[in-house]
């Protein structure tokens, strides 16, 4: 069986900067998980000493707070430095983009729309920037319902599918006089999910590695199974299940932005391993 690796996978710059952050720090909390993937995040307190906080209350003056990635509620962010926590940000540049554009843009009178999951801690963020609120939405259905000024702002979580934002864009742009559009899913995101869609398309069985609660990670999954029925979701080997590779001839692997390049190759490892 022929085991290959997507073109594009793994880590991306706002993780790799994150990383380098958090190990540049020991002895310091994060403010949520760093990242999306608990492996990772257990070798940083193991390694490094990096501890994990999830309520920003517990934090006391002089204790170094790293901020994750995906960014935090700017009062949040406002109450850490307010009470003389040393705050380290490890915000993806990605992600701040995204948060001034929603301030700016709410500041200058435009109906802020935001095109993600409300739950997850990037967009809890996002919209916490935009001054005069902001919707969030992950479909055009959910828009119809909604009503809004001539202006409209709309920005994209980072890591969500290209297709899927033109959707909404394309939704609003003929009913409203004025709509903005703004690119804000990153380049790492559109270069791994088209990677994972050239690679998917000549599979016939496909791994998608990365953490159960990482959007990117789900979003590379769906566009692998869209290509590849035989499409697999898995935090590490011990996940895999040897079964899935009974007559298949061809491989393919890709890895979600938060995935570190070790759990890559003890993956490939263990399926060259179980195949022979």
């Amino acid at each position: 069986m022929i085991i290959k690796l997507a073109e594009n996978y793994g880590f991306c710059f706002g993780v790799k900067r994150a990383i380098k952050i958090a190990e540049e720090n020991k002895n310091s909390s994060t403010y949520g998980p760093l990242i999306h993937n608990s492996k990772e995040i257990n070798r940083l307190e193991k390694d490094f000493e990096v501890g994990l906080t999830e309520d920003y209350k517990t934090f006391k003056a002089g204790d170094k707070a790293i901020v994750r990635t995906h960014g935090i509620q700017k009062n949040e962010l406002a109450d850490l430095k307010k009470d003389g926590i040393d705050v380290i940000d490890a915000t993806c540049p990605y992600v701040t983009k995204p948060q001034q554009i929603c301030q700016d843009m709410s500041e200058d009178g435009y109906d802020v729309v935001i095109f993600g999951d409300e739950a997850h801690p990037e967009i809890k963020g996002v919209k916490s920037y935009a001054t005069h609120g902001a919707r969030v939405v992950t479909t055009v259905d959910e828009l119809e319902s909604m009503k809004f000024k001539d202006k409209i702002a709309l920005v994209a979580q980072t890591t969500r599918k290209v297709e899927e934002y033109m959707e909404i864009a394309n939704y609003l742009i003929p009913r409203h006089k004025e709509v903005r559009v703004f690119n804000t899913i990153c380049n790492a995101t559109f270069e791994n999910q088209e990677a994972v869609k050239q690679i998917s398309k000549k599979a016939d069985v496909m791994i998608i590695i990365g953490g159960k609660n990482s959007s990117n990670t789900k979003q590379l999954f769906s566009i692998s199974h869209d290509n590849c029925p035989n499409s697999y979701h898995i935090e590490d080997e011990n996940d895999i299940d040897y079964s899935w590779f009974k007559d298949k001839v061809f491989c393919g692997i890709s890895a979600g932005a938060s995935t570190p390049d070790w759990i890559i190759q003890n993956v490939v490892n263990f399926i060259e391993k179980g195949v022979k």
